[in-house]
C-alpha cells in the first residue's frame, strides 16, 4: 500500500459489527487500507485486516490513548469507525484524542450518544416532544407494573445495553420477584408491543440537521445475540417513513444511525436507537446500502450520499466453519 491509500482504522473486529464494517469497505470504491483493533489476540475479523493489534490494556487504563495514538501514527490511519458501543462510548468522552491531528473519528452528537446510552431516557425524550412510545415504567412493585401497563406478558429490560441482552418475559409476579432479585443492573419494564414478526431495523445517514439520506428498512427476525438473523427488504412503508423522519428531526443524527421498532397495526413504536452502524450493516450493504463507505466518503471529504438504489431481496445468516491447519 502507498501513502495515498485511505487507511481506515475499525475497532472491535472480533464482533459481528466490525467484521461487517471491514466486508462493507471491501465491496466498493478505491482500495483501502484497513486497521484492525479487538481485545482478543485471535480475533477472527483480524484475518481480514492489512493490520492487526490486540488492546494490551483495557479502555480505562490511563495507557490505553498512549496505545490507539501508537496505532495511528505507525500506521497513517485516516479515520476511525467504532465497530462496538464500547468503543463508541470511549471516543464520545475522548473526543480530543485527536482533535489536534488530520484523524477524523466516525461519531454522532454526544446528545444522542448520551440518550441512547439509557432506554428510559429515550422513552422520556419521546414523550416530552408528544411522541407516543411504548408503555414503561420503573417501578419495582408487581401491582404498579401490571396497573400501569396492563396484564402479563410483560418485558424486563435494562436501561443501560444493546440487542436483546438481559431482556427476559414475565409471565406473573413469580418471574418479576426472580429476575428482580438477580439482576444486578438498573431496569425498566415494558408492555409487549406486537411480536418478532413485526419488528424493523431502520438504517439512516444522518447529516446534522435533521435531514438524513433515504432509509433502509428490513424486516427482521433475531438471533439469540440480538443481531439480525433473517432479513427482508421493505421498499416502502409509509407510517415507519413518517415516524423515522420525525426521529430525525428530533435527534438530528450525523453519521450512521440506525432505529429499531416494532408496529402495532398502523402504529410505529421505536424499540431503541443505536448512534453508530449496527449489527446489520453487511446486509445493508448487500442491498445497496454501503453505510462504511459512506463513512469515508462524509467524514473524510464532506460527501453526503448520493440517491441510492436499494435492492429487493431478502437474507439469513448461518453458520460456516473456518479451518486453518498447523
Amino acid at each position: 500500500m502507498n501513502k495515498t491509500t485511505t487507511c481506515v482504522l475499525v475497532t472491535g473486529v472480533g464482533a459481528i459489527i466490525g467484521q461487517g464494517i471491514i466486508k462493507s469497505l471491501r465491496m466498493t470504491g478505491p482500495p483501502l487500507k484497513i486497521v484492525g483493533i479487538d481485545r482478543n489476540p485471535s480475533a477472527f475479523g483480524a484475518k481480514y485486516c492489512d493490520a492487526f493489534y490486540a488492546k494490551p490494556v483495557s479502555e480505562n487504563d490511563p495507557h490505553y490513548p498512549e496505545f490507539i495514538k501508537a496505532v495511528v501514527q505507525i500506521e497513517g490511519v485516516d479515520l476511525i469507525i467504532p465497530g462496538i458501543e464500547l468503543d463508541v462510548f470511549y471516543f464520545d468522552e475522548n473526543r480530543e484524542l485527536f482533535q489536534d491531528s488530520n484523524v477524523k473519528l466516525v461519531l454522532n452528537h454526544h446528545s444522542l450518544i448520551e440518550i441512547a446510552k439509557d432506554k428510559w431516557k429515550t422513552v422520556q425524550t419521546l414523550i416530552n416532544h408528544g411522541i407516543e412510545s411504548i408503555p414503561s415504567t420503573l417501578s419495582k412493585e408487581w401491582s404498579d407494573c401490571i396497573t400501569l401497563l396492563g396484564p402479563p406478558p410483560l418485558i424486563m429490560k435494562p436501561r443501560h445495553g444493546n440487542g436483546s441482552r438481559g431482556i427476559v418475559i414475565l409471565e406473573d409476579e413469580r418471574d418479576f420477584n426472580y429476575w428482580k432479585s438477580k439482576t444486578n443492573q438498573e431496569f425498566m419494564v415494558q408492555r409487549i408491543i406486537s411480536s418478532m414478526d413485526e419488528e424493523y431495523t431502520v438504517a439512516v445517514f444522518g447529516l446534522g440537521d435533521g435531514t438524513a439520506s433515504a432509509p433502509i428498512i428490513l424486516r427482521r427476525t433475531l438471533a439469540s445475540s440480538g443481531s439480525t438473523l433473517t432479513a427482508q427488504v421493505i421498499l416502502e412503508d409509509t407510517s415507519i417513513t413518517n415516524m423515522i423522519n420525525t426521529l430525525n428531526q428530533l435527534f438530528a443524527p450525523i453519521g450512521p444511525t440506525n432505529y429499531q421498532f416494532r408496529k402495532e397495526g398502523d402504529k410505529v413504536f421505536l424499540l431503541e436507537v443505536n448512534p453508530r452502524i449496527s449489527s446489520a450493516t453487511s446486509l445493508r450493504a448487500a442491498f445497496n446500502y454501503n453505510e462504511a463507505w459512506m463513512c469515508v466518503e462524509y467524514f473524510l471529504h464532506g460527501i453526503p450520499p448520493e440517491p441510492i438504489n436499494i435492492k429487493n431481496g431478502r437474507a439469513v445468516r448461518f453458520v460456516e466453519d473456518y479451518v486453518e491447519y498447523l
